[in-house]
Parts: C-alpha cells; structure tokens; sequence
C-alpha cells in the first residue's frame, strides 16, 4: 500500500487541524494505521495509532485527549484530528502502516510499520 499525508499548515496556538492519510490500495481494511511526528532536531515519534478495524485506538501521552485518529475503511483513508494545538505539537507528521492479523492489533512501536507516507508539515505559533 502506497500512503500520501496532507492537510498540514500553519495554525495559531488552541488551534483545530485534520490531517489526512489517503491510501492506494483496496485492502487498506487490513492494514493498521498509524501517524507519527517529527520535530526538528529530533527523533521520531509515536503519536497515535487504530486498528484495523477502527474500535481500537492508543494515544501518546503528549495529546491524549486533544487529538483523535480515525479511520473510514470505505475511502482508504486515516485521519487525525488535532485540537488545542501547542507550539511544541509542530512537527512533520507521517503516516504509517502494517498489516494486522488481528482487528485488534495496534502498535507504538516505529519499527512494527513498513509502509511510511512522505509525511506533512504542522506549524503552531505561539
């Protein structure tokens, strides 16, 4: 499966931005999805990810609560709602994905996703 990123931009701080993660292929339902962000001079790190089948979600601790990923199966395609932004959330953020045996499986772990999207950029000013 091919991942595109976009919906990235500027936006003030305590801001709203839905970033999205569209996918080539029709099989995107046994793939589990999830994002990552990388910030200047910084390693990257695990945001959020779902299942494949979407009842299953884990966050960082950095933005639970503020932000949210979703899935809608029929289109291929995986978002992630940002809320209450904070200068520290700007960063590129990359879609990423690996097939899941299991509707349940999630995964944190970077290693885990074999199929990374060309990541878009989030700017929150302060």
């Amino acid at each position: 499966v091919q991942l595109q990123a976009s919906g990235g931009g500027l936006v003030q701080t305590g801001g709203s931005l839905r970033i999205s993660c569209a996918a080539s292929k029709r099989s995107f339902n046994t793939y589990v999805m999830g994002w990552f962000r990388q910030a200047p001079g910084k390693e990257r790190e695990f945001v959020a990810t779902i299942s494949r089948s979407g009842y299953v979600t884990l966050y960082a601790d950095s933005v639970k609560g503020r932000f949210t990923i979703s899935r809608d199966n029929a289109k291929s395609t995986a978002y992630l709602q940002m809320n209450s932004l904070k200068p520290e959330d700007t960063a590129v953020y990359y879609c990423a994905a690996f097939y899941g045996r299991l509707p349940q499986i999630t995964s944190q772990e970077l290693n885990n996703y074999d199929r990374w999207g060309q990541g878009t950029l989030v700017t929150v000013s302060s």
